[in-house]
């Protein structure tokens, strides 16, 4: 628990909550579910809910009640929210004539939802009831439609309970967006490269990447066939008059290659599409303990201007702990050789609230990557999703730790050295209801990052765990073409993925 006689509250709070073994969120008169169960897993983080419908008999033990009920010309919306033996009730009448009311009802019953449970809990998250993951989408909305800065301040502080610390932040990442996005060409697309496999996995992660030592006999097999991929993807877009903007190698670590896969899959992509128009190409050398002077020079060599070198914190004992092999020192070392070799960006990533960081720790940890001169600085919240090793680690992680003081301190000392945000996302189950914010100094932001964070260009994915993201601005679609998710099923199931990609074409036959 934290220090403080406040704290110390707030914390037997947050610990009694989180011993609610089972909570039922009971429905009458509506089906608002998934709006609903957002805000509540803003005060009950990592809890299952049983979900009922008009049975109000079931308003027994801890329960959130969501009435709507028709008054006429009026419908009236309550909450009646009981935790532990507490009890807090709202209410609210709109108007039958309003527009778009069913909308209306659902979020007027997620702020009546917010309101009684922060009274229940003393816990006022700060995003309000946003629960989606892209706030900024939604300034930007706003400011496309010629709000003002107060009129949009006001709006997300009346809407959505948004506090005016958060509204200030998206609003500096938005404005920092809006030249750039005003450079993007509807014919482009970023290309995404998936390499799903990692040195060691760590304890946090849910993401699809396999351990070398389990699966590294497969990476000649998966190199070969996803530069297949590669040239078939290409041929699509020669065909339909789309071209590269970007090219983003994720994962997994993409440097768990060898130097030679990695010259393989680039020279295939170097090969088979025009890179001319390409304005950003991005390799995460993540792991400092992956990365070599031949790697980085292939990649430069092969024409990546930006890499990662993610140390994720600054402190071995916290390394340690989430399963990381490297030390430290090695994220100077592999800092310092990715700065010999000469690219262009440098990236860095970190984590608020990891296992056995403190808040000293992490401010030393933000001060030594602000003392490198890191180009990019993106700060992420720990986010304990149910494929990570930590949800089943009997670990109060993400439910007690310093995050928001954490994220706090970053916000203010990168402001204060010459960064802006450019990008910006949440993640269900954060710690502290945060956010994860991109970083960077003037004219360093990531192309890429911020068109698929604001779904405004297309995104073509390679690989295993690839997501294909289709967007068409002009009709306002936004399709999705998955790859298999595993390197074992990519490989096994190559032929029906490769079937899939036809997907591509009947999306633009239709623009």
């Amino acid at each position: 628990m934290r220090n403080g006689h406040g704290d110390l509250r707030k914390g037997f709070r947050e610990c009694l909550f989180i011993l609610v073994k089972t909570m039922k969120l009971i429905f009458i008169g509506n089906d608002f579910k998934y709006e609903a169960e957002g805000v509540m897993k803003l005060f009950i983080p990592a809890q299952r809910f049983e979900m009922v419908y008009d049975d109000i008999s079931q308003a027994q033990g801890d329960y959130a009640l969501i009435m709507r009920e028709d008054m006429g010309e009026s419908v009236k919306l309550s909450v009646k929210c009981a935790v532990s033996g507490n009890e807090n009730e709202r209410s609210e009448s709109l108007e039958k004539g309003v527009a778009a009311l069913d909308d209306e009802c659902e979020m007027t019953l997620c702020r009546l939802l917010y309101k009684a449970m922060s009274a229940l809990t003393g816990k006022v998250p700060e995003w309000g009831i946003i629960t989606g993951i892209r706030p900024v989408k939604r300034v930007n909305l706003l400011l496309s439609q010629g709000m003002s800065e107060g009129e949009i301040r006001e709006h997300m502080r009346s809407r959505y309970l948004c506090s005016d610390k958060k509204t200030e932040i998206a609003l500096k990442t938005a404005r920092t967006q809006e030249e750039i996005l005003k450079t993007l060409d509807k014919r482009s697309f970023g290309l995404y490269v998936s390499i799903p496999f990692c040195p060691t996995r760590c304890s946090y992660c849910s993401f699809v990447s396999s351990a070398i030592e389990g699966c590294g006999k497969m990476i000649p097999e998966y190199v070969r066939q996803l530069c297949e991929e590669i040239e078939y993807t290409a041929k699509i877009c020669e065909r339909i008059g789309i071209y590269p903007d970007s090219v983003y190698f994720g994962g997994g670590t993409p440097t768990t290659l060898s130097a030679s896969q990695l010259e393989a899959v680039m020279g295939r992509i170097e090969k088979c599409f025009d890179l001319g128009r390409v304005r950003e190409y991005t390799v995460e050398a993540g792991r400092p303990d992956t990365v070599t002077r031949e790697k980085l020079e292939v990649i430069k060599k092969m024409g990546g201007g930006r890499v990662s070198i993610n140390p994720q914190s600054l402190n071995d004992k916290v390394l340690k702990a989430i399963g990381r092999k490297h030390t430290v020192e090695q994220f100077f070392e592999a800092f310092a050789l990715a700065k010999s070799v000469g690219f262009d960006v440098i990236n860095t990533d970190i984590i608020a609230g990891l296992p056995e960081d403190d808040t000293q720790s992490f401010k030393n940890t933000v001060d030594k990557l602000i003392e490198l001169e890191a180009d990019n600085i993106t700060v992420h919240t720990l986010s304990i999703k149910r494929a990570a090793r930590l949800n089943h680690e009997g670990t109060d992680t993400a439910l007690n730790n310093p995050a928001a003081q954490m994220v706090e301190y970053a916000t203010g000392k990168l402001l204060q050295s010459g960064y802006e945000p450019y990008y910006l996302y949440r993640q269900k189950n954060m710690s502290d209801n945060q956010e994860n914010i991109g970083w960077a100094k003037k004219g360093k932001e990531s192309l890429y990052n911020i068109y698929i964070m604001e779904e405004v260009q297309t995104i073509l994915a390679v690989g295993a765990g690839g997501s294909t993201k289709l967007v068409d601005l002009d009709n306002k679609r936004l399709e999705r073409v998955f790859n298999y998710k595993y390197p074992v099923e990519y490989l096994r199931g190559f032929d029906e993925m490769i079937r899939r990609k036809s997907e591509i074409e009947e999306f633009y036959e239709k623009k």
